[in-house]
């Protein structure tokens, strides 16, 4: 970790970019070029209409969460302003390599409003913790109880070896004084979200819409690229798909996500070809679904410009 922190941003970027496209790459030349192909063709108006209709309902869900949590922190968030920003950073997100610039721009925008960028910060990142914690919970809730006989039951296995995994890591950190301290870190920033049930609540309800949103919008590419599989079955592959698109070397998603689309796929029974075919028209279902954020981006750009004028000729009197 201290090497890594030790290369310059740009350099963990372009690391990042270069990563993403040798997975990409690899994808590719196990697959070939013709699943591709074939998730781009499968792209409709009428996909269009429906990954833009949720991926505004998982908007205002991530939104609402983003209000709970920032109230949590004694900053206030109107509706309107959480609901744009996070269309926004979504867009960031998506455009730009690494997955995180848009919500590193409203928590600064957001921490501008209020003079506490640090504590808008930390407002977004436990916002961001809270709901990757809940998809972790859901996914691991339908997967581990698969059957042995379930066609998805080598899905479920993986699962469980990965919750194995992950406890022994935490408790190998745990163990490390720095580890513990670490650890603390991470409660003490959660802690103003953790000690209200009520909150808690929400933020759960609110994360699950997200998440079953992002599914739905999966499922969709599923069955318009025609693969032989039922919804509830593409359902609990985007899970673990989704997971992979959160991992943060990719470019706006792409990436891991196509490997391990590809993979779980085949795991199924379902084919790798097929894998990555949803998983290319499920990302740019994604990319148009998120353009609203586009046009929020502009109508800043256009708020700010009066705004600066105003600036310069009160200092110019």
């Amino acid at each position: 970790m201290a090497a890594l922190s030790g290369i310059p941003p740009r350099v963990r970027s372009l690391l990042r970019i270069a990563a993403a496209l040798a997975v990409v790459a690899g994808t590719i030349g196990v697959v070939g070029v013709g699943p591709f192909l074939q998730g781009l063709a499968s792209i409709s108006p009428a996909t269009i209409l429906v990954a833009v209709a949720l991926a505004a309902v998982a908007t205002a869900a991530a939104a609402w969460r983003w209000r709970i949590v920032s109230a949590g922190f004694g900053l206030p968030l109107p509706w309107t302003e959480a609901f744009t920003s996070y269309y926004r950073s979504q867009f960031l997100n998506t455009v730009l390599p690494g997955g995180v610039v848009g919500d590193v721009h409203r928590a600064y925008v957001h921490g501008q409003h209020h003079e506490r960028v640090d504590l808008a910060a930390r407002t977004v990142a436990a916002e961001r913790v809270a709901g990757q914690l809940v998809q972790v919970v859901l996914t691991l809730a339908i997967l581990l109880p698969l059957g042995l006989a379930s066609p998805l039951a080598p899905l479920a296995w993986i699962s469980g070896a990965i919750v194995v995994l992950a406890i022994a890591f935490v408790g190998v950190v745990a163990a490390t004084r720095r580890g513990r301290a670490a650890l603390l870190r991470e409660y003490r920033m959660l802690r103003p979200v953790l000690t209200r049930p009520a909150a808690l609540c929400a933020i759960a309800a609110a994360s699950i819409v997200v998440v079953a949103a992002h599914a739905a919008t999966f499922v969709v590419a599923g069955l318009a690229a025609g693969v032989h599989a039922g919804a509830d079955e593409l359902a609990v592959v985007a899970l673990i798909v989704l997971g992979a698109a959160a991992i943060p070397v990719s470019i706006g998603g792409w990436g891991p996500r196509e490997a391990v689309a590809a993979s779980a796929f085949a795991l199924a029974g379902l084919g790798a070809g097929a894998g990555v075919a949803v998983s290319t028209a499920f990302g740019v279902l994604t990319v148009v679904a998120v353009l609203p954020g586009a046009l929020a981006l502009v109508a800043d750009r256009f708020r700010s410009v009066p705004a600066r004028s105003i600036i310069v000729k009160r200092r110019s009197a």
